[in-house]
């Protein structure tokens, strides 16, 4: 456990994080329209392990239910994502708003309230509208688009912020860009390198989406900062994702060199233009040429305009990172390096968890806020910290209610934070993902992050130990004062 002298703040905020299409379901319901995941799950061979967010969890109809469970985990928060679709199903800035879906999550925002859950509302977790990718492509239309995000995120200002004082513009944009449009691995499967993909350009389009991400952003911030922000008093951010890396062999500059380009690659892609109203790393520049599309002046102009109150962090894990030998080939979206588990040593970076990609690496995490503070110097909020438990997705119900590796690894982690914020840096809340057993994208209904079990037959959700626990882990961990404020 930390010492004494690192403890989270009194006001340490916390509570569990979902994304619409992975628990809502009710996807023919209450007017909503088709988005690029709902194309995606049901293409034929599979891309998503047969898997499709049609019923989901149904938290379309069982919000009160999974919300009573919220109380009883003792969550003072709770982020959820709203369906771009449900609101405007056409998506555009010129189509109808659909007052069925507004009404929705006017319920779930009141539900929330009554029980006094604080709601985190996220804008944009990945589910954009199909009819704007029919439109004119989507993310790939860098002027359009993020004027109908700014139109879309007008209208959630508009509607729920009276009672929503808490907004993340988008999730993880670096997974939007290059699992949609490098790998092809996620909605919409654009990859010039995937074989299952049969459109895309994997040198240029991640670059082109990632510009439209950051400028959509920039509008919908911009856009609160000049005409809610002074009635509606709320903070505004973003999501990013991003490992944290280290030299694969510790004697090697190369190596040293190559940990920070990846991250640079990984989270200064997007967090120097929004948070430092700068352009991309130079290592990006160098590597990328013009294939990396340009700042204006005018879009530097807006991205000053939308300063952020916080930096929402959604971390996992970490790795090592190896140097490229010789030039990077034109679909290379990681900078020229190579990412592994184990170091020259063998050294294995953390515990394995249920997933392949995950391993439990608390030190590093201190690390990776420390680091993240010092660059950009905004509040932390971490939107997203979970795992799998190893073998969980085998389990039946009776085994995996019983989670000790997710609550050793929510211990570590949030001693993790209690060190960092010793290192100085300003962590101010904490989201588990997740609450339920969900669908895990293209991994399908395979992997289990939830807190929660799912029996996806008959919908029954059951706590896991880590749920009941969490609010205890914090607790502890808690001073009499707050380490600063926004």
């Amino acid at each position: 456990m930390a010492s004494a002298s690192a403890l989270l703040p009194r006001d340490f905020e916390w509570g569990f994080a979902t994304a619409a299409y992975q628990i809502e379901g009710g996807v023919n319901e209450g007017g909503r329209g088709k988005s690029i995941w709902d194309t995606f799950c049901h293409l034929e061979p599979s891309r998503t392990k047969n898997a499709n967010g049609d019923v989901a969890c149904d938290h379309y109809h069982r919000f009160e239910q999974d919300f009573d469970l919220l109380g009883q985990y003792g969550a003072g928060a709770y982020r959820f994502s709203i369906a771009w679709s449900r609101i405007i199903p056409l998506g555009g800035r010129n189509d109808p708003v659909n007052e069925e879906g507004i009404r929705f999550y006017n319920q779930l925002i009141d539900s929330l309230l009554a029980r006094g859950i604080t709601p985190w509302v996220t804008l944009y977790h990945w589910d954009l509208p199909q009819a704007l990718h029919d439109r004119y492509g989507g993310w790939l239309d860098v002027d359009e688009v993020q004027k109908d995000f700014e139109h879309y995120a007008r209208v959630c200002f508009e509607r729920f912020g009276d009672r929503v004082c808490n907004w993340i513009t988008l999730n993880e944009p670096w997974i939007q860009a290059v699992y949609g449009y490098a790998t092809g691995g996620n909605a919409p499967g654009r990859s010039s390198t995937n074989k299952q993909s049969t459109d895309g350009d994997t040198t240029t389009e991640p670059w082109i989406v990632g510009k439209a991400l950051i400028m959509s952003h920039a509008r919908a911030v911009a856009l609160y900062n000049k005409e809610f922000r002074h009635t509606q008093r709320g903070v505004i951010g973003v999501s990013l994702n991003g490992d944290y890396f280290e030299p694969w062999d510790a004697e090697d500059p190369q190596d040293a060199e190559a940990s920070e380009r990846r991250m640079e690659f990984h989270i200064g892609w997007f967090a120097n233009p929004i948070f430092l109203a700068k352009d991309y790393p130079t290592c990006m520049r160098k590597q990328l040429g013009d294939r990396l599309p340009e700042f204006t002046p005018d879009d530097f102009s807006l991205l000053a305009q939308a300063e952020c109150d916080f930096y929402g962090m959604n971390y996992y894990t970490a790795q090592f990172a190896k140097h490229g030998t010789g030039e990077a080939p034109l679909t290379d979206v990681l900078g020229n390096v190579e990412e592994l588990q184990h170091d020259k040593q063998g050294t294995p970076v953390g515990k394995e968890s249920g997933l392949h990609w995950l391993r439990s690496c608390p030190d590093l995490f201190r690390k990776h806020l420390t680091r993240i503070y010092k660059l950009y110097g905004k509040p932390i909020y971490i939107t997203e910290n979970g795992c799998p438990c190893p073998g969980e997705d085998k389990m039946v119900k009776e085994e995996a209610v019983n989670d000790p590796y997710r609550i050793q690894y929510f211990q570590d982690h949030l001693d993790a934070i209690c060190k960092s914020i010793e290192d100085g840096s300003v962590i101010k809340g904490y989201f588990a993902w997740s609450l339920l057993d969900n669908l895990e994208w293209s991994d399908g209904f395979g992997p289990r992050f939830g807190v929660t079990y799912t029996d996806y037959v008959t919908l029954e959700r059951t706590p896991k130990k880590s749920a009941l626990l969490l609010k205890d882990i914090i607790a502890k961990r808690q001073g009499p004062l707050s380490n600063g404020t926004h």
